[in-house]
């Protein structure tokens, strides 16, 4: 029963930050899955991506019933990305324990430190391909490899490498972190028999029920100081997974 409190718990708050955040909020999946619910690195990371996947999915049909979501911008962006998340998947559950925490631990510690310095990026005056290729190949490879949907890598590469308006961004990246987690998660189905169904089903259910409370709470605080609030909590999981991975 202890578990399962603490799966309502975790699933609740990280739902919270994604829907006041709009991005960035599942990094935090994976530090909770390890530490809190006795996941290994690796069966974390896989456990992540279905979350990530089913939060995204629904958070998705709320964002495309407002307009949010630039189909063919974000389809052409999510396709660049599913080679990268698939092989990076597959490499990823072969690899130690040690490396993928710290690997994990230096995301979550860059992922905190753009939130501390909001990019202030305008519009570019013309998509370049190559660069939006490139933005989205590197987002399905950290996707697949750390098993986060990357929100807090893919909002700001829309807006400054695509030129999408902020509301937009936010609803496409939710299209692009769906199609990147369902291509790594192929590449991991022979380690779905080490996952614990009972604790990810509440987990993902906590978190969805999270995000709408998240959009509630985004209108009464700031983002901004919403953000450094994450992003201090964030910093303080990666320095804690580092020294755990020390000594």
């Amino acid at each position: 029963m202890t578990v399962l409190v603490l799966a309502l718990i975790a699933g609740a708050v990280i739902g919270l930050a994604l829907g006041a955040l709009g991005g960035g909020g599942s990094v935090l999946a994976v530090p909770a899955l390890i530490y809190l619910l006795g996941f290994t690195p690796a069966a974390a990371t896989t456990a992540s991506l279905i979350i990530v996947t089913v939060t995204s999915a629904t958070a998705l049909y709320a964002h495309t019933r407002d307009g949010n979501v630039a189909w063919k911008t974000g389809a052409l962006f999510a396709a660049a990305g599913i080679v990268p998340a698939f092989l990076a998947g597959a490499v990823a559950g072969r690899l130690p324990e040690a490396v993928l925490t710290a690997a994990f631990a230096v995301v979550a510690a860059l992922a905190a430190l753009r939130m501390l310095r909001p990019s202030a990026s305008e519009p570019p005056d013309r998509v370049r391909p190559g660069k939006a290729a490139g933005a989205g190949a590197a987002l399905g490879a950290v996707t697949g490899f750390l098993g986060v949907g990357g929100g807090f890598l893919a909002v700001p590469a829309l807006v400054s490498v695509l030129g999408l308006a902020m509301r937009r961004a936010v609803g496409t990246s939710l299209l692009v972190i769906t199609v990147n987690s369902l291509a790594a998660l192929t590449a991991r189905t022979d380690s779905g028999g080490g996952l614990h169904w009972e604790i990810i089903g509440p987990f993902t259910g906590a978190a969805i029920l999270g995000a709408w409370d998240g959009k509630r709470l985004a209108r009464r605080i700031t983002g901004t100081t919403l953000q450094k609030i994450f992003a201090g909590v964030l910093l303080a999981v990666a320095a804690f997974m580092l020294v755990d991975v020390i000594v």
